[in-house]
């Protein structure tokens, strides 16, 4: 497989991969420069509101993400072929990946206070893969992790060996984020995020792969998290 296919096909697994996890990081804040003056703001004197929610050892829930039609139309040109890790689950173009832990505290975007989402998310035992030629790419293990910037990190694997232990992949946009709704078993619903690759990953694959065809800031797709808080 040449090298550029290669790149094609990493960008690709890393991108369904982590777009699958990530509303959470981007929904601590509308965009990467409004989370800084926000947090500023409110660590400054103003008092935090009463939390949407707050989970102190998240129980469970899933993150799923509704991939990009550029993406699934790459896949296909490239001839990659997707499969799941552990418990996840690929239906058509949405992948899902069970959480398995971690702590959230939700607070209502519309009072202004940031980050309105704090915390992180685990998913541990599950992934996503993408073979092509020989070669399969695994995503495995992601953690969402809603700092400033906020970002999704993961365990990269290639052919059954350890690439990239706990590496940041993908950037999160909250400002497409939609409010937070609450589900009538208490779960809550965070729907909207944009996933993007990182420049760090984008960079990180053009010197492998001898190429300059992955872009950071690439959109992957839209995120959806269902939190159990219960």
């Amino acid at each position: 497989m040449s090298r550029t296919t290669l790149l094609a096909k990493g960008t690709i697994a890393t991108a369904i991969a982590a777009s699958a996890v990530f509303g959470l990081g981007a929904c601590s804040s509308d965009s990467g420069t409004s989370a800084a003056a926000s947090t500023t703001s409110s660590s400054s004197g103003h008092t935090a509101p009463e939390p949407t929610a707050t989970v102190a050892a998240v129980p469970g829930g899933t993150t799923s993400v509704a991939l990009d039609q550029g993406f699934v139309a790459a896949l296909t040109q490239l001839g990659l072929t997707p499969g799941t890790v552990g418990n996840a689950a690929l239906d058509g173009t949405t992948v899902t990946f069970p959480i398995t832990g971690g702590t959230v505290t939700l607070y209502d975007k519309t009072t202004g206070y940031r980050p309105y989402v704090q915390g992180v998310l685990l998913h541990e035992g599950s992934g996503l893969s993408l073979a092509a030629g020989g070669t399969t790419v695994q995503l495995t293990n992601f953690t969402v992790d809603p700092g400033n910037p906020a970002r999704v990190f993961g365990d990269v694997t290639v052919n059954g060996q350890l690439a990239a232990p706990s590496a940041p992949i993908f950037d999160l946009n909250g400002s497409t984020l939609e409010p937070i709704t609450m589900n009538s078993d208490g779960s809550a619903v965070l729907s909207g995020t944009t996933v993007t690759i990182s420049p760090e990953a984008a960079q990180l694959l053009d010197q492998t792969f001898s190429t300059d065809a992955v872009k950071g800031g690439l959109v992957v797709g839209i995120s959806t998290i269902t939190v159990q808080t219960k």
